[in-house]
């Protein structure tokens, strides 16, 4: 007999374990407790009173049986080995009250007079601590030098349920073939074709000016041109620039108006896909950006993280408030900007004492990643993020650190690793009631259509008043699955079959969408930190180019490998099409 929670199968409560729980309390599995040990690393937990006891059946003196259970009551071993025998059934039967024992080699609870698992709630939050509490000191103690196993790699292929979507190559069918032939018109002329096909440039790829230090500008509105979902909006006429005005009252060329950052993004997407490859100046949007964020207004030069997430912000304020839209940003509804790059993290902090998890949702636009190093590192206490973002703070104290190789699967192996949270930052617990030391670790509940990751170069330091940029090299993969790093896949490693960390929790909602996803965009930093440059890496018709201001080049994909990452844009795959997969022409 078993319930539905949220769409996962909660077996009801036994009644022997009911009434063994009225009988004694809580007392014997207490005692059980000083008894859990854990095979490193994350290994499973096991019942033993010495690490090197092996355990052996009180009747037949067997210890080779696959099955041995210890009965809480009394603590004697017993075997089960139906069809045969079972030994602990038939203590079970002589001496009433002792029907509750636990698996010796798993450190799970049986019902003899049952004959099936059974579950509590306290044990089990006992039994996944201790798991955790052992793999947070076996990384600790092996130190951060040395890679985990790959978290793709060491999850079975079946942990999570996900709905892939084949792609298929779009054909036209009849009706539509008359429709285009028409009332469709060539977008260039034959000036710009002949000089397309001399180029062999992609549509839609042209070089901006650069209007003073404004490489970091040129950078990003390069990789959210080509942002597949946000170039489907705006060319399919979505925001409609003219009509935007018109509603909102603003006289074209007047002295005070101020356009919106989504027009000034609908007209440069015009200019851009005009089939015109001269470079074009986005000399407006820089001044409506200008009028969002006063406080980088100026011609030196700035952060392109910064100006991304300034933009989306931009764009979200005016269209959210446009529409009068209540959702936040975590709902991907309120507006285009997160409608493409909003996901949602998931925090969970345990209480090192009892086992209590406080878990909080956070919306984020990207994720801030640490590059990791080859000596020991010293985690800092958490800090504040910055606006719909998520980072992880580490003091690199390596003199190394711009040496080695770093890559990007194992910088996202690190963001959802268990951490201990220092003596500091003691979080209240609710179960306890006092202040407790605690473990937290990061997961992705959510993933968006478009995954941006930020790799921290700039380092900051107010105590030793010094910054400096880590020029470490970071390998990352043209196709990346995000599973392994989806809450869903991290909690069913964590936990296994022990049902009660999701009661309450609703349904993954990364189900929907598929995981796999592809890079598209590269934007890249060289140079010192007071003095650099900023270069966009395009993957256009399975070609890369190079997008340095107003000129464009074709590259090699070893160019773009060796290339130093800064923000690297992910599509999913089912968005993303490639010049491979397309039909050749008859």
């Amino acid at each position: 007999m078993s319930s539905k929670i949220n769409g996962q199968d909660s077996p009801q409560p036994c009644p022997h374990l009911l009434d063994f729980r009225s009988r004694y309390g809580s007392k014997p599995f207490r005692a059980l407790l000083d008894c859990i040990r854990v095979k490193p690393p994350g290994g499973r937990a096991a019942i033993r009173r010495e690490p090197s006891e092996v355990p052996r059946c009180c009747t037949c003196d067997e210890s080779f049986h696959p099955r041995l259970y210890a009965c809480v009551t009394c603590a004697a071993v017993f075997c089960h080995a139906p069809p045969l025998h079972s030994h602990v059934s038939t203590h079970s039967l002589s001496i009433p009250g002792h029907e509750i024992a636990v698996d010796v080699d798993r450190a799970e609870l049986f019902c003899c007079a049952c004959c099936d698992q059974v579950y509590d709630r306290d044990f089990d939050a006992a039994v996944v601590l201790a798991q955790t509490i052992s793999s947070t000191e076996t990384t600790s103690t092996s130190g951060s030098t040395v890679m985990q196993c790959d978290v793709a790699g060491s999850q079975p292929e079946n942990l999570r349920k996900r709905r892939r979507v084949d792609y298929r190559p779009w054909a036209l069918d009849s009706r539509e073939h008359v429709i285009i032939v028409n009332y469709s018109m060539p977008l260039q002329d034959a000036t710009n074709a002949s000089l397309i096909l001399s180029t062999e440039l992609p549509w839609g790829l042209r070089g901006l000016n650069n209007l003073g230090n404004t490489c970091f500008m040129n950078s990003v509105l390069q990789a959210m041109l080509h942002t597949p979902p946000l170039r489907n909006y705006f060319l399919s006429d979505r925001h409609n620039r003219y009509y935007c005005q018109q509603k909102n009252g603003v006289v074209n060329g007047s002295k005070n108006s101020r356009l919106c950052l989504a027009c000034n993004m609908d007209a440069i997407f015009s200019a851009v896909f005009s089939g015109d490859r001269t470079p074009y100046s986005p000399a407006k949007f820089l001044y409506s950006w200008w009028q969002h964020a006063a406080n980088l207004a100026s011609y030196e030069q700035q952060d392109a993280h910064e100006f991304f997430i300034s933009m989306l912000d931009g764009i979200h304020e005016k269209v959210a408030s446009d529409k009068k839209k209540s959702q936040s940003p975590g709902s991907g509804d309120c507006c285009i900007a997160h409608r493409v790059f909003s996901g949602i993290l998931r925090s969970d902090v345990m209480c090192m004492a009892c086992g209590f998890t406080s878990t909080t949702y956070d919306p984020c636009v990207d994720i801030s990643l640490d590059l990791e190093s080859n000596q020991g590192v010293l985690r800092k206490p958490s800090s504040a993020k910055s606006h719909n973002s998520c980072n992880v703070e580490v003091d690199c104290r390596g003199s190394n650190q711009n040496c080695g190789i770093s890559t990007l699967k194992g910088c996202l192996e690190r963001f959802t690793r268990v951490e201990k949270l220092g003596s500091d930052q003691k979080f209240f617990c609710q179960k306890c009631q006092v202040r407790q030391e605690s473990l937290k670790q990061m997961s992705i509940r959510k993933l968006p259509l478009v995954s941006c990751f930020h790799i921290k170069r700039f380092e900051h330091s107010s105590t030793r008043k010094m910054s400096r940029k880590v020029d470490r090299y970071l390998q990352f993969p043209f196709s990346l699955d995000m599973a392994p790093y989806l809450s869903s896949s991290i909690l069913r490693s964590r936990f296994g079959n022990r049902i009660f960390p999701f009661d309450g929790d609703e349904q993954d909602a990364s189900n929907e969408l598929s995981s796999e996803f592809e890079l598209f965009a590269v934007v890249t930093h060289t140079g010192r930190l007071d003095a650099g440059h900023y270069v966009t890496y395009l993957r256009l018709s399975n070609h890369w180019y190079k997008c340095d201001d107003a000129w464009i080049t074709r590259v090699s994909e070893s160019i773009v490998l060796a290339a130093q990452g800064y923000l690297m844009f992910y599509v999913q795959k089912m968005l993303y099409y490639k010049a491979s997969e397309k039909r050749a022409a008859s």
